[in-house]
């Protein structure tokens, strides 16, 4: 299994013990996870990326981007540090970038002038693109399409992190591109939604797993810190709701983590 969307070098792990985001890949190592991927959200956890990267070189991946809740006036010199940082660390992606309107909708044209340009970079440097979208469905399909049509047309590989939306999303997204989807823990609540059914319109060959711990901890570890060790009950469900075995899910998903980051 790969877990391509995780935040094991926070400091929800990083305070329990000295060595608390190595041990947490080496959890997930135990658990049968292959390789991790480590999202930068901004300028400090860029640096904390690169920290548990060069700790865990053979079991982590990092991607760099600037989160849309982070955007600010200086967004481009913030950005610029983040890949300076993360550069070196030859990252498998730029991410995680979008749009956010849940928590604050006024810097909503910041935010997608950042999110065009960092799917330009990505572009420029043959990179996919790990993509944060909440409450802003509309707003990303619109910024993915100035962004092709500033490339013309060829976009690099998209990914639509932590999806929940319902089968109806699934078709406005490909409307305007062919992403894959990164499914966490979500997809094990009761309150899922039609999350399963999205997962059903998504079909195998366009999923990837995710945790996004320390969020969102799939059934039976809800109410805990999430990590990615329980990334083995998000394939599992996956494969009841696909009606396939666990194996048939991991083996598809992992195959499909390696073509889109080509590790």
């Amino acid at each position: 299994m790969v877990d391509t969307h995780t935040h094991l070098y926070m400091d929800s792990f990083s305070k329990e013990e000295p060595d608390g985001c190595q041990a947490a890949v080496d959890r997930a190592v135990e658990a049968g996870v292959e390789l991790m991927v480590l999202p930068a959200v901004d300028r400090e956890s860029a640096a904390e990326v690169a920290a548990l990267h060069a700790a865990r070189p053979e079991r982590t991946r990092t991607a760099m981007g600037l989160h849309p809740t982070e955007v600010g006036e200086d967004w481009r010199e913030e950005l610029d540090d983040i890949v300076a940082t993360l550069g070196p660390t030859s990252p498998v992606a730029i991410g995680e970038v979008g749009i956010d309107l849940y928590w604050d909708d006024s810097k909503i044209a910041l935010q997608k002038e950042a999110f065009i340009a960092q799917i330009l970079l990505a572009a420029r440097l043959g990179l996919p693109v790990i993509i944060h979208c909440r409450d802003a469905m509309e707003q990303c399909c619109e910024c993915i399409v100035a962004a092709g049509e500033q490339l013309g047309g060829q976009l690099p590989p998209l990914v639509f992190h932590s999806f929940t939306g319902s089968p109806d999303d699934v078709r406005r997204i490909r409307q305007v591109c062919d992403p894959y989807f990164g499914i966490n823990g979500v997809v094990t609540f009761k309150n899922s939604g039609r999350l399963p059914d999205a997962v059903k319109e998504i079909g195998l060959g366009r999923l990837l797993l995710e945790t996004d711990s320390p969020y969102l901890a799939p059934v039976p570890k809800r109410g805990r810190r999430n990590e990615s060790a329980y990334l083995s009950h998000i394939n599992s469900k996956i494969a009841e709701i696909l009606a396939i075995s666990p194996q048939e899910t991991d083996e598809a998903t992992t195959r499909n983590a390696k073509d889109f980051f080509r590790i």
